[in-house]
Order: structure tokens, then C-alpha cells, then sequence
């Protein structure tokens, strides 16, 4: 135990003193690059031997006034996708534990435009418990690439994408919801003609067409598809043409033609609703629309320009996130409150009754984070199973729990929100989820020697692994005569341990709780 939080210690120790030394530099010299201006720093971020390629930020926590110890020993696991501007942190797809230490991750590889990761998170798929993840291209705040889905060895057992009448590789990444019948529903977007005129546009304008494709999993089949253009009027969105024209920059290509489709309408959410039905969140309508599964019509429409319900005024929400049905019937979602910059108005998540006879909408709990935050873009409210609420809140970097009255437990900082000013790469995640998940990789732990004058060191780690709880090293003059040097807790992703000076084997051994060997490694 000593020596495993003594590495623990040491980790945290060295992020932290590279940003204080950092600001202390600027401290001393009075500026940075520029006139008066302190030097631009990066996110910090942890750094591993057996995994050099990893690089993933810390987990920042603060409790809330609803914290107790018992959160800090949870064994559900927390989902992100965070995006960096610099070359650290990594951006990728990640899973941490409740105490923010790094389980499993996939960098994203920066030279390659289709190497992004969104919407990581556990769906169930013929039964069993899988990762879903979006890879593939983003640019203009939408992508198009495939959803993979992994099994509990973080091995693919399907990829989903578009087809039919979009073709293959179109599936963008807002979201991806896999069905009771072992369909996925998926979105995309599709450049189509328009009369843009109405909205001060050209005549023979071009536009981004939403559609949903509900896809058979097995076979790639097209199901069922949607699009927006069919059933939503280009009149209801709320994004005013000539703002959107006037603050484009020189070099693109001018708004409502073949170079730039506008975005009228920008689904970030479709889930299945009660009796077959679909519900679809339209960030640029202000607007979540239920919709029948057979016709596509538009069964009601809650919110925007041609809201059904009656919403009291206090339950009105903009340009919004991850529209749910609740268990109980209510609809939650993250009201966003701000589109673009992070300061046009408070973000938050709702949970709202719906009185679908007398059709009104009122405010049934709010769930604020423990600072007013603006949230521009991104962002989402998952209903945990004992009620509590988990938001990601998107563009900032940070996401919380709440009980189900709306009491804060806690917050996680995870980006360039948790430092000073001149700190910077953002490090925002599309969205955040918190889920039991089980994983046991399909290959053995990682061990690496490092040689110095005084010792030899082994670093060891088992990208996904779950169950381990201790680690044991081995050594000796061979594998056969080899035995047990030490043992430690499984705490953090990476553990160290000094190996004997003569030993020209060596092992790791990762234990679970009963004590048996889950698998071995050696050094390549």
C-alpha cells in the first residue's frame, strides 16, 4: 500500500508542479509572448511508461453540498470523449472511475482527420452489455464517419453507418441509440436544394437536410428514414440568416450555396418514445418533436416557433440537448440556453411533465451546476438508474451528479475550465455518461523495464481491465524458477515496481479480489 500511494502521489505531483512552475515563470518575467500577456500553458495531463502514447487530463472533483464518502468507492465508471486543441492532453475516447483515475482509452490520432471519437457510452446489443462510439470525420459541428460497437473485450462486433439512399460513411455523431429489436438509430446530414428567400437567402439556395436512419445492426438494412426537409418547414428554424452571413470570415464559402449548406434544422438526439414513437431534439429549432415510427408525421411538436404545449415560462429551453422520455413520463433534457460563445445566457438540464390532453409543459425539478455556466454547444442529462442525474456539460469542460431533487453530489472538471486564463486546449467532451460496465481485454497486461544506474523498474498496466485488484510481480533467473516478489493494490491506471537487481525474468501477475491470476505480463 505505501508504495502505491506514494506513485500515486508522485503522479499528481508532477501535473501539478508543471502548471504552477509554469504560472510562476510568468510570475517572475512580468509577461509572455506578447506585450504584458502571460505565456499560453497546455492543459496538464498524466503521462504513462508501460502506455506512452496515452496522455489523458485529470479528473478535477469537487464536492457538492450533496457529497458523501460512499460516492468516492462507486464502482460505475464514467464515459467522455474529450477534444484537445493542443498535442496534450489526447483527445480520444476514455473511461475513468469514480475517483477520476484513467481505466481505458483510445487516443485519436491527430494526422488523421477520420480518427475522431463521440458519444462513448454502454448500450445493450442481442443481450449483452457494449460500447458504442462514433469515429469518424468533424468539421462545422458535424461529422461523418460509423458508430462501432465493442464488446467486453473492447474488440468490434459491428459497425453501423449509413446506406440506402445517403450512401455508406454518413452517420454523424450526436448520437447513435440502439433499439429493443437490435436496430440503431442513426442521423445525418444530406445537402439539398431550397428557396432560401423566405429567410433572406438566395432562391436557389442549398441547405443541410436532417435525416434519421433506423438501421438493422445484422444486415445494414435501412429500416425506416426520416428527413426534416419532408415534415419541418425551413421557417421554423431560429437561426437568422443574415447573422449567420454576416459573421463569416473572408475565406469560406458563402452561406446557403453547394460550399456551405445552411443548418437549418441540426438534430442532436433521436430516441424511441412510448408506442413505437420517436422523439428528435433540433438544436437550431429550439424544438423536440415526437414523431409517428410508420408515416413520419409529426405527432407534436414541444417548444420553438410552433410549439403544441403551453410551456410556462419558466420551462421554456433553447437551443438544447439529448431529448429523453424518464421512466416516470416526464422529458428531460439540457437546455443549453446559449448557442456559439459561452456566454449568452445560464445552461442547465430539465425534467418537465407533460400534459399531452390538456397539452402543457411545466417545470417538474431544474438541476443547475454549483456555478452559473454557459454552455455554447454540446452537452447532455442522463437519468441514472437510483434517479440521480448525470450532465455533461458539453462545451464546458465539466460534468456533474445530481440527486433527483437537483442537489449538486459533485463536479468534475476534466479540461481547460480548471486552470488559469492563460491555460488553454479546451478539452470539452460532446457528452458524459455514468455506467456499470465489465471489461477484460482480449491481450495481456503491458510491463516495461526501465534500467537505471541504481535499479531496474517494471511499469505495469492493462488497458480496460475492471476486475483487477492487486498486481504481483515475479521474477527470477527464469520463468520456471521465478516466484513472488511484491503485491499491491490496483489503484491507479499504471503501477511500478523495483525489481531485484539479479532477476532476469520478470512478470506481472493481475489478481482479482479472490486472489487468482486474471493474466500475466512480460516485457516484449
Amino acid at each position: 500500500m505505501g508504495e502505491r500511494t506514494t506513485r500515486k502521489r508522485y503522479r499528481q505531483k508532477q501535473y501539478f508542479v508543471g502548471i504552477f512552475a509554469a504560472l510562476l515563470t510568468v510570475a517572475l518575467s512580468g509577461c509572455g509572448p506578447g506585450q504584458g500577456e502571460p505565456a499560453k500553458q497546455a492543459v496538464p495531463h498524466h503521462s504513462f511508461v508501460s502506455h506512452p502514447d496515452f496522455a489523458p487530463p485529470p479528473m478535477d472533483i469537487t464536492p457538492g453540498p450533496a457529497w458523501r464518502p460512499d460516492y468516492e468507492e462507486s464502482t460505475d465508471l464514467l464515459f467522455l470523449t474529450p477534444i484537445f486543441e493542443t498535442d496534450t492532453p489526447s483527445s480520444g475516447a476514455m473511461i475513468f472511475d469514480s475517483r477520476g483515475e484513467l481505466v481505458w482509452m483510445v487516443p485519436s490520432d491527430p494526422a488523421d482527420p477520420t480518427d475522431n471519437y463521440f458519444d462513448l457510452r454502454v448500450q445493450q446489443y442481442r443481450g449483452e452489455d457494449v460500447l458504442t462510439v462514433y469515429r469518424g470525420t468533424r468539421s462545422g459541428g458535424r461529422g461523418n464517419g460509423e458508430i462501432l460497437i465493442l464488446d467486453q473485450s473492447y474488440e468490434p462486433v459491428a459497425s453501423v453507418t449509413t446506406a440506402g439512399s445517403l450512401g455508406p460513411d454518413k452517420a454523424d455523431f450526436h448520437d447513435s441509440t440502439i433499439t429493443a429489436d437490435d436496430t440503431m438509430l442513426i442521423a445525418s446530414y444530406a445537402p439539398v436544394p431550397a428557396d432560401l428567400s423566405a429567410l433572406g437567402g438566395p432562391e436557389e439556395g442549398m441547405i443541410k437536410d436532417a435525416v434519421i436512419q433506423e438501421i438493422d445492426i445484422a444486415t445494414g438494412e435501412v429500416i425506416f428514414e426520416w428527413s426534416a426537409t419532408e415534415h419541418i418547414p425551413l421557417t421554423q428554424t431560429l437561426l437568422d440568416f443574415d447573422v449567420e452571413r454576416n459573421a463569416q470570415t473572408d475565406d469560406e464559402e458563402e452561406l446557403g450555396t453547394e460550399g456551405k449548406p445552411f443548418d437549418y434544422f441540426h438534430i442532436n438526439s433521436m430516441t424511441e418514445d412510448h408506442e413505437g414513437t420517436i422523439l428528435v431534439s433540433a438544436r437550431h429549432t429550439s424544438a423536440v418533436y415526437r414523431l409517428d415510427r410508420v408515416t413520419g408525421e409529426v405527432i407534436w411538436t414541444l417548444g420553438g416557433s410552433a410549439s403544441d404545449f403551453d410551456l410556462d415560462e419558466d420551462a421554456v429551453f433553447a437551443w438544447q440537448h439529448d431529448a429523453q422520455r424518464a421512466p416516470d413520463g416526464t422529458l428531460t433534457l439540457l437546455d443549453n440556453h446559449a448557442r456559439g460563445t459561452d456566454d449568452q445566457g445560464a445552461s442547465r438540464a430539465l425534467r418537465l411533465a407533460l400534459d399531452e390532453q390538456a397539452m402543457t409543459a411545466s417545470v417538474v425539478t431544474e438541476y443547475h451546476p454549483l456555478r452559473e455556466r454557459s454552455s455554447g454547444s454540446m452537452a447532455n442529462a442522463q437519468e441514472l438508474a437510483n434517479g440521480n442525474m448525470l450532465i455533461g456539460w458539453g462545451s464546458q469542460s465539466h460534468y456533474s451528479e445530481h440527486e433527483p431533487g437537483g442537489e449538486v453530489i459533485y463536479d468534475v472538471c476534466h479540461g481547460e475550465s480548471c486552470y488559469p486564463d492563460n491555460v488553454h486546449g479546451r478539452g470539452t467532451s460532446y457528452r458524459a455518461y455514468k455506467a456499470h460496465w465489465q471489461g477484460q481485454p482480449s491481450g495481456p497486461p503491458r510491463v516495461v523495464v526501465n534500467q537505471t544506474e541504481d535499479e531496474q523498474v517494471a511499469y505495469v498496466s492493462w488497458n480496460g481491465a475492471t476486475h483487477v485488484a492487486q498486481w504481483r510481480l515475479i521474477a527470477g533467473a527464469d520463468e520456471a524458477t521465478a516466484i513472488p516478489q511484491a503485491r499491491v493494490e490496483a489503484e491507479t491506471f499504471e503501477t511500478a515496481f523495483t525489481v531485484p537487481g539479479n532477476a532476469q525474468y520478470v512478470g506481472i501477475q493481475a489478481l482479482d479480489a479472490e486472489g487468482r491470476v486474471l493474466a500475466t505480463g512480460i516485457p516484449d
